[in-house]
Formats: C-alpha cells, sequence, structure tokens
C-alpha cells in the first residue's frame, strides 16, 4: 500500500498543477519536454538575428526571391521526410533529423568563419543560410510538436502545451539576448557553435521522453511515440491528406493569411531598418532586442494565461485572438507607418501568436491520426507555411512596386484577410469540440460490454 502524500506535499501538487498543469506522475516528462523545446528554440533565436541581416544585406528586394528558394526547398525537405517518416520508426528517425541539422550548422559557422577571417564577401552564402534557416527552424519546431501531441493526451495538451510552450519562450529570449550582448564583441560567426550544442542536448531530451513513454504507456506501447513501426502510406502522404480533408485545409488557409500578414509587417520592418540603421552588426543587435521583448511578453502568456483562456473559453476564441489584433493593429498601421509603430505591432503579434495562436493550433492534432501528427501537420507547418511566406513577400512586392502602394495602401489591403482568418479560427474551433466528442463516444462504445442473444 503507497503512504499517502504528507499535507504540505499535496498543497504544493496542487498548487503547481493549479498553476502551470503537470499532475502527479507527469513531472518528469513534463520537464523534459520543457527543456527540450527551450534547446530548440534557444538555438534557432541565437542565430535568427543574423538570418535577418542578411536579408537586409541581400537587400529588401530580394526578400521575395529568398522566400521563393525557401519554399521550394521546404517541399524538397517535407517530401524527403515524409519519406522517412513512411519507412523508419519515430523513435529512431526523430534523433536524426537534429543530428543532420546540428552538422549543418557546424558546417556554416565554419564556412562563415573563412570568409570573414579572409575578408571575402559572403552576400550568396547569405542567401543560402537566409534559405536553409527557414527550413531549419520550421522544421525542427514542427517536429517537436508532432512528437508532443504523440506523447501526450488531448487532456494533457490542454493543461501542459502552454507551460511547454514557454520552455521555448524562456529558450528564445535567453537566445536573443546571448546574441544581443555578445554578436558585436565576438562575432555573428562564433555564435553558430553554441547553437549546435543546444541541438545535442534536444537528442538527450528526445530519449528521455522516448524511455518515459515506454514506461507509461507500455499496455499500447504499439500506439506510441516509443513504437517499432513506421507509420507507413506514401512520402506524399501529408499533402494528400491535407487536401481531403476540411479540417486540415482551414488548418492550411489560416497558416497562409497569417503568414501573408506577417510578411507584410516583416517586409516593412526591413525597409525601414535599413533606412535608419546601416551598421550590420547593429542591425543584428536590433532585430535581436525585438525578439527578447516579444518573448518576455510570450513567456508570462504561456505559462499564466493560456490554459486558463483555453479552458474557459475554448480554442475557438483563443485562436481569434490573434487576427482580432491584427485587424486593429493594421487599422492603426494605416494612420502611423512609422518603425516604432511596425516594431510594436510586430511584437505585439509574434507574443499572441506563440502564446495563443500556436499552443492551440498544436492542440488541434491531438485529435487525429499519428500518421497525421507527422505529416500533416510537418505539411502544413513547413510547406503551406512557407508557401504563405511566397504568397506574401510576392503579394507585398507587387503592391509595392506595380501598385505603387505605401505601407498604409498595404495595410488596408490586409484587413479583409484578417476578417477572413477569425471566421476560421472560430470554425476550428467548434470542429476541434466535433472531433473530441465524436472520439469519446467511440471510446464509449469499445467499452461498453458486448449484448449477446439468449
Amino acid at each position: 500500500m503507497i503512504d499517502p502524500a504528507p499535507p504540505l506535499q499535496n498543497t504544493w501538487q496542487a498548487w503547481l498543477s493549479r498553476v502551470f498543469g503537470p499532475q502527479r506522475g507527469e513531472y518528469e516528462a513534463a520537464i523534459w519536454s520543457f527543456v527540450y523545446f527551450f534547446c530548440v528554440l534557444s538555438a534557432y533565436y541565437i542565430l535568427r538575428p543574423v538570418r535577418e541581416t542578411m536579408a537586409v544585406g541581400s537587400g529588401p528586394n530580394t526578400i521575395p526571391l529568398l522566400f521563393t528558394g525557401t519554399f521550394f526547398a521546404m517541399l524538397v525537405a517535407t517530401s524527403l521526410f515524409g519519406w522517412v517518416a513512411a519507412r523508419f520508426p519515430r523513435k529512431q528517425f526523430l534523433p536524426w533529423v537534429y543530428l543532420f541539422f546540428l552538422t549543418n550548422i557546424l558546417i556554416f559557422g565554419a564556412v562563415f568563419d573563412y570568409a570573414v577571417d579572409n575578408d571575402r564577401e559572403f552576400v550568396w552564402l547569405g542567401r543560402v543560410f537566409f534559405v536553409w534557416l527557414s527550413v531549419f527552424n520550421l522544421f525542427v519546431v514542427s517536429v517537436f510538436w508532432s512528437f508532443m501531441a504523440d506523447i501526450w493526451s488531448r487532456e494533457q495538451g490542454r493543461r501542459l502545451f502552454g507551460l511547454i510552450s514557454a520552455g521555448g519562450s524562456i529558450g528564445a529570449l535567453l537566445g536573443g539576448i546571448s546574441t544581443s550582448l555578445l554578436v558585436e564583441s565576438v562575432g555573428f560567426e562564433n555564435l553558430f557553435p553554441i547553437s549546435a550544442a543546444l541541438l545535442a542536448i534536444c537528442i538527450l531530451c528526445i530519449q528521455r521522453l522516448r524511455r518515459w513513454v515506454e514506461h507509461t504507456q507500455d499496455e499500447d506501447i504499439e500506439q506510441s511515440a516509443a513504437s517499432e513501426r513506421a507509420l507507413g502510406g506514401s512520402a506524399f502522404s501529408g499533402f494528400t491528406h491535407v487536401m481531403r480533408s476540411p479540417y486540415f485545409r482551414a488548418i492550411a488557409i489560416a497558416s497562409i493569411i497569417a503568414n501573408l500578414l506577417g510578411t507584410a509587417l516583416y517586409m516593412f520592418m526591413a525597409d525601414l531598418v535599413q533606412q535608419s540603421i546601416p551598421d550590420t552588426n547593429a542591425q543584428a543587435r536590433f532585430f535581436s532586442n525585438v525578439n527578447v521583448i516579444q518573448n518576455a511578453l510570450t513567456i508570462v502568456g504561456q505559462m499564466l494565461i493560456v490554459k486558463h483562456v483555453v479552458s474557459r473559453y475554448g480554442i475557438g476564441i483563443s485562436l481569434s485572438l490573434l487576427p482580432v489584433v491584427s485587424i486593429a493593429g493594421f487599422i492603426l498601421l494605416a494612420f502611423d507607418p512609422v518603425l516604432a509603430f511596425v516594431t510594436a505591432l510586430t511584437v505585439v503579434r509574434r507574443a499572441l501568436g506563440f502564446s495563443f495562436s500556436k499552443p492551440t493550433s498544436d492542440m488541434l492534432y491531438s485529435v487525429v491520426s499519428p500518421e497525421d501528427k507527422y505529416k500533416s501537420k510537418n505539411f502544413i507547418d513547413t510547406a503551406v507555411y512557407r508557401g504563405g511566406d511566397l504568397i506574401g513577400t510576392w503579394s507585398i512586392q507587387f503592391f509595392k512596386s506595380i501598385l505603387g502602394l505605401g505601407i498604409s495602401g498595404i495595410s488596408i489591403i490586409m484587413l479583409p484577410f484578417a476578417l477572413v482568418w477569425t471566421g476560421l479560427a472560430l470554425w476550428l474551433g467548434r470542429d476541434y469540440h466535433r472531433r473530441v466528442k465524436l472520439a469519446r463516444e467511440d471510446a464509449n462504445e469499445h467499452l461498453s460490454p458486448v449484448k449477446t442473444d439468449s
């Protein structure tokens, strides 16, 4: 017989569960998940200001071409990932994904170091790095959340995804601070080994979480992330499943619209930063400071607010917060198109996106099959997301170059898209709850005793 926990321990555990979400038996995995996402986003945000600097150095007019290259690179990467996922168990291929990107980071670091030491031009190297990092960040984050949707149940996800997301935001915050403090003294090329070391810790976290799954889900191990079986299907299942499902199509369209609006702000900022901040390292520091403020706000939302919003108001309301704020923001931006306001709107949108939209949208995959958790989610999070970048960059370029519109005019054009996005968010919330209800009814049917004629 297990002795009951002391009253003080019970009170402490109840407080932790109420504020942060974990319950008894979940603390170990929640901590490893937290550390895992901390390292993923810290590794990325150490290098993200370098990417933005390379975009500015390439010239703001080349940003549409950079995102075009990124989109096609993402299509190739998504197809390769689908092929691997169809043929190898996820317990095998997940660590190799991170080892592959870790090796890439070390190679880029060595080449940039050589270029800087020998006073070589690296505009084209910077463009290649921009494309690569734009693939890297979506891929490693998508794989992370596929893994989370695989090891946590729907109920656990509603309680824990906000906390786990906060781990990533803290990592992003500290990664951005590290770049801001170090880049001007050590040079951007020396940040790459730090990022690679953090990805190595991610591999350790995957191994620890897999062992936790093996111990806690031993009765249904073949349906868990520790399964020895491959997911099956084809390399293009992610694409075909998204095309056939209204649920996945709605997620994909919402992602494209979100990127259209985000890309507009991104290009506004690139233009204004080039005009206002000429020095390369100073630009990197500016972008790093933007990331620091954004991530500080995000942490508060993820750790203390999103769980309660989802529990009290539902997934639809949580998903609709960002599009509603975008409507208000672009209306105001149409009247005051300056760097300070573009920066403020960018910070608020990113904070809301990472606090509410991202963890909530990842909950949407808790009601789909294991194959869709990896393939369909990966296709939407990578190829569709970068397709949104592609549509966004060329659309904004068309509005600027062909129609001659400025920031104010483009901001007005963005408003109808934000309205459609709001409607999709509310519909997805309703369809998610419909799927949850059907899953519960199906589970109850399987648990009901079978009646036979006497």
